[in-house]
């Protein structure tokens, strides 16, 4: 597995994010869905070494997470997309996407073919040379993905990747979540469900920092065909349905 949680909290002052989680995701794209304030920044911040539990152990690519030189060896294999990234506006595409390359520690002979591939796979090669600042706000949600992709990550996160992209961008995106995931563990944290019908293998739904369902995008739709709640889809009368089920029986998973 390339994710192995278990018993994680994380706890902000008096706001519990993540109560006592148990997760464990092999390959393949994991969309996390939740309300607002459910935990999934919570959750994918931790699973980027950037966020620090307060209790329980997180393993990451066979390695704890909770150790300094373990935690070194893990971001040299991850990809992160946080919500908000920082860039250098008056670098261009490719000087950022390089400069990523170079803080992941991607050889320096790889750097330029690397750096290419990257830009390509988001739709972004006929802009590589120009400034950051120049960019609209879906291109740069864009390059967001492409220096999150340009290690070739084992383990990749992203958090809302697709905010500011246009329709036709989100098909391609889920495209590339299908070959990504095709070899590495890809976790998705989005609003949006029907991406998540489209492209993911799995889903975890989380509610008040607690699992509240696991399972297949086929069987969450399965909850919908026979839930005449709110959603113009089965997929998004199965979200709802799981959220109930789930409050009307508080620390109970609704599983697969």
């Amino acid at each position: 597995m390339s994710v192995r949680v278990t018993g994680l909290c994380v706890r902000h002052r008096r706001t519990v994010a993540l109560d006592s989680v148990d997760l464990e995701l092999g390959t393949g794209v994991h969309g996390l869905l939740g309300p607002n304030g459910a935990g999934k920044t919570s959750l994918i911040r931790v699973l980027a070494t950037v966020g620090r539990p307060s209790a329980g152990r997180v393993e990451l690519l066979g390695r704890d997470s909770g150790s300094p030189r373990e935690r070194s060896g893990i971001r040299g294999r991850l990809g992160y997309l946080p919500q908000e990234f920082g860039f250098y506006p008056a670098f261009t595409v490719r000087e950022f996407v390089a400069y990523v390359a170079w803080l992941k520690e991607v050889p320096a002979d790889r750097v330029p073919a690397a750096v290419e591939r990257a830009v390509r796979r988001v739709g972004l090669a006929d802009r590589a040379d120009a400034k950051m600042r120049t960019l609209s706000g879906g291109m740069v949600r864009r390059v967001g993905i492409a220096q999150a992709v340009v290690n070739d990550p084992s383990l990749l996160l992203l958090d809302e990747p697709t905010a500011g992209l246009d329709p036709e961008q989100r098909v391609e995106f889920r495209e590339l979540l299908r070959e990504l995931g095709a070899s590495a563990t890809v976790v998705v944290s989005t609003h949006l469900v029907e991406d998540v019908a489209a492209a993911c293998t799995e889903v975890t739904l989380l509610d008040e920092g607690r699992i509240a369902y696991r399972g297949t995008p086929a069987s969450l739709t399965g909850l919908g065909e026979s839930s005449d709640g709110p959603g113009d889809h089965p997929i998004e009368r199965g979200y709802t349905a799981a959220l109930r089920a789930h409050r009307a029986a508080p620390g109970r998973e609704t599983g697969r």
